[in-house]
């Protein structure tokens, strides 16, 4: 029982429905008319910074950040709030140390950026393996999580209704990422945003208002429904099971923090700003509004667990991925009228679109990366209307793989998943981006080794980790295989990937470090101060 009436259901499932049809016909009218990869790709930077930066915290903010984190506060406390601030973080540090280097550098894809000084087939097809390695397990996650958020919401508790649904939206995402290219997500991501941001500030208003705009009260009945006392407002009850909880505690978030803001869909969004100005513009949005998005989520998590108690979450889910709508439907109390069942169809709808906005930048990223950097480098003279195609396919290829996985992933514990993605994101792409677009001396053979070394130390301990099996909670609870004491990879991961990457230059040598110096100073005035527009 979801506590849910039928007139909320009926009119979330007229809601789902609208906006289904509503954001496919927006990437078709806004979709590319032309062969014309600039406006595929990057939709001319037709986008002002306000849009852009709306976007870019779209693809941001996905339904793993939505639904877990607000899980985590909520049953977490402190912990969450903690979890939520490393998300805002590594936008930040995005914002401040790659965004600019990065849009001067690249102009399609990762595989750009890396290429900029070290062109070279291997470097593209390595950076589009870790680009299908970082996304993938995120995109099992949205499209599992589709099937499990429509049964919650819509009532219904079958496997094969929860099947079609992972089917038929995964169809639906392709669709958005194949025809409307850079702008059409962009547009379902800004509305996403819109949407999610207006819904859940009216939902935090409710919550404070329930307790008199004290925020000190709402943390009090927070701690006092938890079960827990007042070690809900104190570090270490994420990790208490954990053998090394500070430090399991630390490299968790540092994972969060390294590993968020240089996955390839959000630096996708860096190449659409068309001038280093207006990168910064884009990106002074997408901060703010991921910063105000976890203000609302922090409300509403403590709220959620003052209001219905802790027990009643985990009970529900009990990695807490229901607490947001939970919350949301606690804060109109027992009694719900039309406006507030209107404003909870909102909700629901926001949180609907999420899973739809993120898979389909995800896809979006990973076929433009396979388009662009395997197939079309492979074909000297490939026209423009051939890649176009390509990414198309390309599309159709990662997607539908991707809604297979999810339907046999969908009764597992996600979390390892979603783990995964930021694990590969700061052990192998965050060293690989600061490496090449900041030292001078770093070769190809660095490059190399830093995207395969740090991916493969990510995949060989992840099954190790108490989130794979081991714990009731875990992925594979029957089992227990659990040998690498740890939440995350990154306590090992992380120094690796900078490691590798150093003794991949090293072991080059020094001729070879000292051409790609030259080379790197060749490029030095475009890749950091944008004195040249970027170019093929």
């Amino acid at each position: 029982m979801t506590g849910f009436s039928d007139s909320s259901q009926a009119m979330s499932l007229v809601a789902f429905s609208a906006v289904a049809t509503i954001t496919l016909l927006l990437c078709v009218m806004t979709g590319p008319d032309r062969d014309d990869l600039d406006e595929f790709y990057t939709g001319y930077g037709s986008l002002s910074p306000m849009r852009n930066g709306l976007a870019i915290g779209g693809d941001y903010i996905s339904a793993a950040t939505v639904l877990g984190t607000g899980g985590v506060i909520a049953l977490c406390g402190y912990d969450g709030v903690v979890l939520a601030l490393s998300t805002v973080l590594s936008l930040m540090l995005l914002m401040f140390l790659l965004a600019e280097p990065l849009r001067n550098a690249g102009r399609f894809t990762m595989g750009d950026a890396l290429a900029r000084r070290m062109p070279g087939r291997s470097v593209r097809i390595a950076a589009c393996a870790v680009t299908l390695a970082a996304l993938l397990p995120l995109m099992l996650v949205q499209l599992a999580g589709t099937g499990q958020l429509l049964a919650f919401i819509l009532g219904f508790s079958a496997d094969s209704l929860k099947t079609g649904c992972i089917i038929g939206l995964g169809a639906l995402m392709i669709s958005y990422a194949a025809i409307g290219g850079m702008k059409g997500t962009a547009l379902i991501q800004i509305l996403k945003i819109v949407m999610l941001l207006g819904s859940g500030a009216v939902i935090a208003v409710l919550m404070l208002n329930k307790f008199d705009w004290d925020p000190g009260a709402l943390f009090g009945a927070a701690a006092r429904q938890s079960g827990v006392g007042s070690a809900f407002l104190r570090s270490g009850l994420e990790f208490a099971h954990s053998p090394y909880p500070d430090l399991d505690m630390i490299t968790s978030h540092l994972a969060v923090v390294l590993g968020g803001g240089v996955l390839p869909h959000v630096t996708m969004r860096m190449y659409t700003a068309t001038s280093a100005r207006q990168v910064r513009r884009s990106m002074s949005w997408a901060v703010s509004s991921v910063a105000l998005f976890v203000l609302v989520i922090t409300v509403v998590g403590f709220g959620a667990t003052a209001l219905i108690g802790r027990a009643v979450i985990a009970r529900a889910d009990p990695q807490g991925n229901t607490a947001y709508l939970l919350g949301s439907r606690a804060a109109f109390g027992p009694d719900v009228s039309t406006a507030e069942t209107f404003l909870f169809t909102t909700v629901t709808t926001a949180i609907f679109l999420t899973l739809l906005a993120s898979v389909a930048g995800m896809i979006l990223a990973c076929a433009n990366s396979l388009a662009h950097d395997v197939f079309a480098t492979r074909v000297q003279e490939l026209s423009a209307r051939h890649e176009m195609t390509l990414a198309r396919v390309s599309a159709l290829a990662v997607g539908v793989p991707a809604i297979l996985l999810a339907t046999l992933v969908q009764h597992r514990s996600l979390q390892p998943l979603v783990t995964l993605s930021f694990c590969l994101g700061a052990s192998a792409i965050a060293p690989a981006l600061v490496y090449s677009l900041f030292w001078r001396r770093y070769t190809r053979t660095g490059l190399l080794c830093t995207l395969i070394g740090g991916s493969l130390v990510v995949l060989l301990l992840m099954p190790g980790t108490n989130l794979v099996s081991g714990s009731p909670v875990s992925a594979f609870p029957e089992a227990d295989f659990n040998w690498f004491p740890f939440t995350t990879t990154g306590l090992v991961s992380i120094p690796a990937g900078f490691a590798f990457g150093w003794l991949g230059t090293v072991v080059s040598g020094r001729r070879k470090a000292e051409e790609q110096r030259r080379q790197y100073e060749a490029v030095e005035g475009w890749i950091l101060a944008g004195a040249v527009r970027r170019g093929g």
